[in-house]
C-alpha cells in the first residue's frame, strides 16, 4: 500500500463547508424513506419503532443564533446522527418562528430612527417592510445552522407563517371555537402599553423591584372620622370602587357597609368585607381596583362593583379620572397625586419596601393589569388530557426532576389570552358584518354575510392577530402537514423527542402537549429533553450588558464546528446549566487535533504495508484489550445517546480514543513495528487500520467533520475486501464503503469484552504508571533511562507484567527491569495492586540533588501542616461553614501522608 498523506496542520476550514455542501447536495439529511435518499431502503417499513423524528424549536426571525441556539442545536445534531447511524428512518425538521411581538418591535426601532411610526406607513406597508426582516434575518440563521453542521432535511424548512402552517392555525381557532374553547370577552390582562398589546400571563416576567408602601386615608361620607389604608399605586384610587376588610375582623364589623369618600374626587365607596383581606397585613384594609389589580377582579365579580378603567392603551390615565390628572403617565400621576393628597391632609406616610413588579418579557416595560376586551382559549380541558398522558407514560421527561414544574402548572392553569393589538402575525380568523352585526368565524375568508349576504366589503375582520405561540403550540403536526393526512404525518407523527431548554417548559412545551392530544389524539414527542442554558464561568446570563456573550460563528472561525460541538456536548450534564467561556472551547479543538494527528500517523505508516484480513484467531492480547475498551466505550456511548447523557457520552469517547487507543495502544504497536518482520507489520497495521476506521464511526455524532474528511481518505474498498476475506471470523464484519455520516454505528459485541484481559492490562498499566509518577516524583528527565526492581505477588493479575517487559520499558522510559522477591537497596518505591516497584538510585541519579529535593518539599509540607493546625484550633474552625473546615481538615491529612513518603525516600536513600 501507498501511505496516505493528511494534511500537517488540522484546519477544519479547509473542508468543514465542502463536507456541508455536499451532504446536503447527494441528500444525506433526508431519511432514508425518500427515494432521493442516498441510503434509500426499498423494503423500508416505515414502522414507529424505526423512525427516529426531532422537529427543531424554531429560532425567531428577529436576530441571530446565540449560544443557547448552539448548544439546542448541538444536542439535537449528535442524537440525529446517531440514530441515522444506527439504521433509523431519520429526519429532522428545521424552520423559524415568526416571533410577533419581538419582530415587529424589530421593524418599528428601525421605523422610529427614520422618525416614523407604523401608523405612518399603513398595515400592508409596514407588514411588507417586516417581511424584509424575516427574509434578512431567515438567511442568517440557515447560514449560521449549515456553518454549526446542523443535519437537517432543509427540503421540509418550515415557518410559522408560511401557507400550509397559516391553513393549520386557521383550522385550530374554528375547531375550539366550534368545540366552545374559544372565547370572546372583557376581562383583565396584562398590558404592555410600549408594545401595545395584551400579553399571557406566561410572558410577565415579575423582578423584584425597589418601591413604597404610601399610607393614606378615606374619610367617613358622614363625616364620623376616617380610615387608614396602605397601597404601592396611589395613583390608581380613581379606579377604586370600594374598600374590603375581612368578614371576621373585630375591629371593622360595625363599619361593614358605611361608604368612604374617594380621595381628591366627589365619589362615594362602599366598605364591603370579603375574606381576600389578610386581617394580619397592614390595617386590615384594602382598597378595591376591579380593572387594574387581578386579585380586585375577582372581590369585583363577587360583590357586582362597578369596574373602572382609568388608563389609555398607551399607559396614560383617561377620561375617568379628574382632568388635572389626564394624559400623564402612571410615574407622573403618581406624584401629583401624592402631593394632592398632602395638601388635602389625607396622606399619611411613605414605607420604603421591595416588592415584585412585572414587565413585559419583550421590551421590558412595566406591564398594567388592564381591562380590555380579549380572546381566550379554556385551557383546563386541555390540561387534563397534558396531565393524564403524563401519569400513563405517553411523554417522558429528561431529566425527571422537570415532571414537577410540568405538572405544577398544569394543575394551575389560567385561561389563554391568544389576542395581540398587533399587525405581524395571523390575523384571527373572525368578521363582523357592517350591516347586520353578525360574528363570523371562518377558515377561509368569507364571501359574504351569511345572516344577511352583505358582500365582502361590508365585512371588516379582526384586527387583532394570535399570540406567537398560538402557531408554534402545533409545531410538530403542522409541519408535517396536518391538517392534510400527508405521507410524512402518517410516517414520521408522533415524533420521537423534544430538545429544548428549561425556560419555556410552559410557553411551548406543555402546549404542544395539549395541542397534539386536541388535534391528533397523541402526544406529539415520547422523549422531553430538558438541557439547562448557557452561562459564563461565574454563572451568569450571557448579555449584551455584562458584555459575557459569545458568537458561536466566531468560535467556530477559530475552533471550528467539531470544537464547538464536542465541546458543548462534554459539559453538558443533565440537570446543569452549561459554564463555559472562549478558553473552554479549547478541549474539543485539541480533541478534534488528537484525532487528525493520530489518523496522519497511522496513514502516513501504511507505506509498503499489505493490508491482511483481522482475524480474532491473529488478535494478540493487546489487541484484544483495545477491543474490548472499544466494545466498553460503544457500550457508554450508546447507553448514553439513548438516555440523553452527552457528557458521559463525551467523556467516554475521549477517554477511549486519546487515553487508551493513542496514548496505551498505538505507543504500544511501535514494538511491531520496530521489532517485528513483515507478516507482523502487516498484521499490526491492519489492526489498527480497522480499530481507527471503527473508532471514526464511533466519534461521528460528535465531531461529524473531521471524522468524515478522515474516513474519506481511507482505503474503504481493501478495508471492505479484507472483511469479507475474513469471513465469520472477522473481528469486525462491517462492510460500507461511503460516507461516513451514513455508515453503521459501532454494534455491542460480547465477543470483544474480555475481563480476565481487562483485569491484567488494568494491572500493566497502574505499574507503568506508578514508575512514571516516581519519576516525577524525583524530578528525573524522560531521557535517562531507570534501573527498576518489581516485585510480583503470585497469582495476582500483575503477573502479567512478567510477560510484558518490552511495553513497560517502551512506556515507563526503563532500561533495566528486573523482577526480584525482596526489597532492594538504595531504592525508592510505590505500592500497587499486585506488585510493588522501585527506581534504584544508582550512578545515572544525581543522589545529592534529590535529597535535597525531598528536603525541600518536606519542609515546605510541615510549614502548611503547622500553620493549618494553628489555623484549625483558633476561631477559624468555630466561625467558617463545616465544609470549608473540612476541607481544610482534608488537605492537613494529605499533607501529613506526603511527609510519611518523603521520609521514607530519605531514609531509604
Amino acid at each position: 500500500m501507498k501511505a496516505i498523506e493528511l494534511e500537517k496542520a488540522y484546519n477544519p476550514q479547509d473542508f468543514e463547508d465542502r463536507l456541508y455542501e455536499r451532504w446536503e447536495k447527494e441528500g444525506y439529511f433526508k431519511p432514508s424513506s425518500d427515494e432521493s435518499s442516498p441510503v434509500h431502503n426499498e423494503n423500508c417499513s416505515c414502522k414507529k419503532s424505526d423512525t427516529y423524528t426531532v422537529v427543531i424549536p424554531p429560532p425567531n426571525v428577529t436576530g441571530v443564533l446565540h449560544m443557547g441556539h448552539g448548544l439546542n442545536n448541538t444536542l439535537q445534531d449528535i442524537e440525529i446522527r446517531y440514530h441515522r447511524m444506527k439504521g433509523d428512518n431519520t429526519l429532522w425538521v428545521p424552520g423559524t418562528d415568526h416571533a410577533g411581538i419581538a419582530t415587529q418591535n424589530v421593524v418599528e426601532r428601525r421605523l422610529k430612527k427614520e422618525g416614523l411610526r407604523r401608523q405612518d406607513l399603513g398595515r400592508d406597508k409596514f407588514l411588507e417592510r417586516t417581511w424584509d426582516v424575516k427574509k434578512e434575518h431567515h438567511a442568517i440563521i440557515t447560514k449560521q445552522q449549515r456553518k454549526l453542521g446542523n443535519s437537517v432535511d432543509w427540503s421540509r424548512e418550515r415557518f410559522t407563517m408560511d401557507e400550509g402552517l397559516s391553513k393549520a392555525v386557521r383550522n385550530v381557532f374554528v375547531t375550539l371555537y366550534e368545540r366552545d374553547l374559544i372565547y370572546k370577552g372583557n376581562y383583565l390582562v396584562n398590558w404592555c402599553p410600549s408594545c401595545g398589546t395584551a400579553l399571557a400571563d406566561d410572558e410577565v416576567e415579575h423582578e423584584d423591584t425597589p418601591g413604597a408602601m404610601y399610607h393614606m386615608f378615606y374619610e367617613f361620607a358622614d363625616g364620623s372620622g376616617k380610615i387608614e389604608i396602605a397601597t404601592t399605586r396611589p395613583e390608581t384610587l380613581f379606579g377604586d370602587t370600594a374598600v374590603a376588610v375581612h368578614p371576621e375582623d373585630p375591629r371593622y364589623k360595625d363599619i361593614i357597609g358605611k361608604k368612604v369618600k374617594l380621595a381628591l374626587t366627589d365619589k362615594e365607596i362602599p366598605i364591603i368585607a370579603d375574606t381576600y383581606v389578610d386581617r394580619e397585613f397592614g390595617t386590615g384594609m384594602v382598597k378595591i381596583t376591579p380593572a387594574h389589580d387581578p386579585n380586585d377582579w375577582e372581590v369585583g365579580k363577587r360583590h357586582d362593583l362597578p369596574i373602572i378603567n382609568i388608563l389609555n392603551p398607551d399607559g396614560s390615565l383617561n377620561e375617568n379620572v379628574p382632568e388635572k390628572y389626564r394624559g400623564m403617565s402612571c410615574k407622573e400621576a403618581r406624584e401629583v397625586v401624592l402631593e394632592d393628597l398632602k395638601a388635602a391632609g389625607l396622606f399619611k406616610e411613605e414605607e420604603k419596601i421591595t416588592h415584585p413588579v412585572g414587565h413585559c418579557y419583550r421590551c421590558h416595560t412595566v406591564v398594567e393589569p388592564y381591562l380590555s376586551e380579549q380572546w381566550f382559549v379554556r385551557m383546563r380541558p386541555l390540561a387534563d388530557k397534558a396531565l393524564k398522558a403524563w401519569k400513563d407514560g405517553e411523554i417522558v421527561f429528561y431529566p425527571k426532576k422537570w415532571e414537577n414544574t410540568y405538572t405544577h402548572w398544569m394543575e394551575n392553569i389560567r385561561d389563554w389570552c391568544i389576542s395581540r393589538q398587533l399587525w405581524w402575525g395571523h390575523r384571527i380568523p373572525v368578521w363582523y358584518c357592517q350591516d347586520c352585526g353578525e360574528m363570523i368565524v371562518s377558515r377561509e375568508d368569507p364571501s359574504c354575510c351569511p345572516k344577511c349576504g352583505a358582500k365582502a366589503d361590508r365585512l371588516k375582520q379582526d384586527p387583532d392577530v394570535l399570540d406567537t405561540w398560538f402557531s408554534s403550540w402545533l409545531w410538530p403536526f403542522s409541519t408535517l402537514g396536518w391538517p392534510e393526512n400527508t405521507k410524512d404525518l402518517q410516517t414520521f407523527y408522533p415524533t420521537t423527542a423534544l430538545v429544548t431548554a428549561y425556560d419555556i417548559i410552559f410557553f411551548w412545551v406543555s402546549r404542544m402537549i395539549m395541542a397534539g392530544l386536541e388535534f391528533t389524539g397523541k402526544a406529539p414527542f415520547h422523549d422531553i429533553y430538558i438541557h439547562g442554558l448557557v452561562r459564563d464561568r461565574q454563572g451568569r446570563k450571557m448579555s449584551k450588558s455584562l458584555g459575557n456573550g459569545m458568537d458561536p460563528l466566531e468560535l467556530i472561525q477559530e475552533y471550528g464546528s467539531d470544537a464547538v460541538k464536542y465541546t458543548l456536548g462534554f459539559m453538558c450534564a443533565q440537570g446543569q446549566d452549561v459554564l463555559v467561556d472562549k478558553d473552554s472551547f479549547k478541549l474539543g479543538s485539541r480533541f478534534a487535533n488528537k484525532i487528525w494527528n493520530a489518523s496522519r500517523y497511522l496513514l502516513g505508516n501504511l507505506e509498503g504495508r499489505n493490508l491482511i484480513p483481522v482475524r480474532k484467531a491473529d488478535l494478540t492480547e493487546l489487541d484484544k484489550w483495545i477491543y474490548a475498551r472499544l466494545d466498553n466505550a460503544v457500550r457508554t456511548a450508546r447507553s448514553a445517546l439513548e438516555g440523553y447523557r452527552f457528557n458521559d457520552g463525551a467523556q467516554a469517547l475521549y477517554e477511549f480514543f486519546w487515553t487508551e487507543f493513542c496514548d496505551w495502544y498505538v505507543e504500544a504497536t511501535k514494538l511491531s513495528f520496530r521489532n517485528g518482520d513483515d507478516a507482523e507489520k502487516d498484521r499490526a497495521a491492519s489492526v489498527l487500520l480497522n480499530i481507527l476506521e471503527e473508532s471514526l464511526r464511533l466519534l461521528h455524532p460528535y465531531l461529524p467533520f473531521v471524522t468524515e474528511e478522515i474516513y474519506q481518505k481511507l482505503p474503504l474498498s481493501e478495508i471492505a475486501e479484507s472483511r469479507k476475506a475474513a469471513g465469520k471470523e472477522a473481528v469486525c464484519t462491517s462492510i460500507y464503503t461511503g460516507m461516513l455520516i451514513a455508515a453503521p454505528y459501532p454494534e455491542i459485541d460480547d465477543g470483544r469484552a474480555d475481563s480476565l484481559v481487562t483485569a491484567r492490562f488494568d494491572a500493566l498499566q497502574e505499574l507503568i504508571r506508578s514508575v512514571r509518577a516516581l519519576r516525577a516524583e524525583c524530578g528525573i528527565g524522560p531521557e535517562v533511562k531507570l534501573n527498576t526492581k518489581v516485585i510480583i505477588t503470585k497469582g495476582s493479575n500483575a503477573e502479567v507484567c512478567k510477560e510484558k517487559t518490552d511495553i513497560i520499558k517502551l512506556l515507563a522510559g526503563v532500561g533495566s527491569l528486573d523482577f526480584v522477591d525482596e526489597k532492594p537497596h538504595s531504592a525508592i518505591g510505590a505500592v500497587g495492586n499486585g506488585f510493588e516497584t522501585f527506581i534504584i538510585v544508582d550512578s545515572s541519579i544525581n543522589v545529592d540533588a534529590l535529597k535535597a529535593r525531598f528536603e525541600k518539599a518536606l519542609k515546605n509540607e510541615n510549614d502548611f501542616i503547622e500553620k493549618t493546625k494553628a489555623k484549625l484550633s483558633g476561631k477559624f474552625a468555630q466561625n467558617a461553614p463545616a465544609e470549608v473546615v473540612a476541607q481544610f481538615r482534608e488537605k492537613q491529612a494529605e499533607a501529613e501522608r506526603r511527609v510519611e513518603k518523603l521520609s521514607s525516600y530519605l531514609q531509604n536513600l
